[in-house]
């Protein structure tokens, strides 16, 4: 009897983690469009990723509800529990990757009008990239129970910081050369601090696969360079 409940917990589970799976892939397809979409003002694009925030957010009530049927139908203790915790917290961090890659998209078509600030789309999406590939990382450690892997995208939010605080002063430079660009300017720096929140939550799932291989969360602080704003 126990193996058949243990059983039918990992089918369960690997139902749940399906839709995280699916949900990541998700997040990460917006992340890459929405800074596309800045970089080349694609408004037509820019509207399609507000659109799909609904999709993201649906996901993530179907792992929530799926996730507390589990527990509730399980009872799962000490590993499974975490185990099963963990699909509700990484979800609510993709959530919010999802919604800050819809905040970008908002502002993609505010910018749309205004003066282009040569060079600084391309290095935000250069940014958002980095911040991808960072939460594909942590997806796929989650996936496969990497805890080194995490390890390695915890190390790499730093990167993601100082692109930010490189980015951070750039914009201030262009400010002070010209008031006409204080606005775009401004719309720019919200958005890239949209993704240096991504990183950090990108590090969040990192930190959570950290927690469900070894049952502790790491000790040391996040490596983080020193913000400017």
């Amino acid at each position: 009897m126990s193996e058949h409940i243990l059983s039918a917990f990992d089918r369960d589970l690997e139902a749940v983690q399906a839709l995280v799976v699916k949900m990541g892939g998700l997040v990460e397809e917006q992340i890459l469009e929405s800074a596309r979409a800045l970089e080349v003002r694609d408004l037509e694009l820019a509207e399609e990723i507000r659109g799909r925030d609904r999709a993201v957010d649906e996901l993530e009530e179907k792992i929530n509800e799926e996730a507390a049927r589990l527990i509730a139908l399980r009872a799962p203790a000490a590993r499974d529990l975490r185990m099963a915790l963990s699909v509700i917290k990484i979800s609510a961090s993709l959530e919010r990757v999802g919604d800050y890659a819809k905040n970008i998209a908002k502002r993609t078509q505010v910018l749309s009008d205004g003066p282009q600030i040569s060079g600084t789309a391309t290095a935000i999406r250069r940014m958002a990239g980095t911040t991808e590939a960072m939460l594909k990382d942590a997806l796929d450690a989650y996936i496969q129970r990497d805890p080194k892997l995490a390890a390695d995208v915890r190390e790499r939010d730093l990167e993601v910081d100082q692109m930010y605080n490189a980015l951070f002063r750039e914009f201030l430079t262009y400010m002070m050369e010209d008031p006409r660009n204080i606005t775009p300017c401004m719309h720019l720096h919200f958005i890239a601090k949209n993704i240096e929140r991504m990183g950090d939550h990108a590090t969040t799932i990192a930190e959570q696969v950290i927690y469900l291989v070894t049952g502790e969360m790491p000790e040391d602080a996040r490596p983080k360079s020193s913000s400017v704003m």
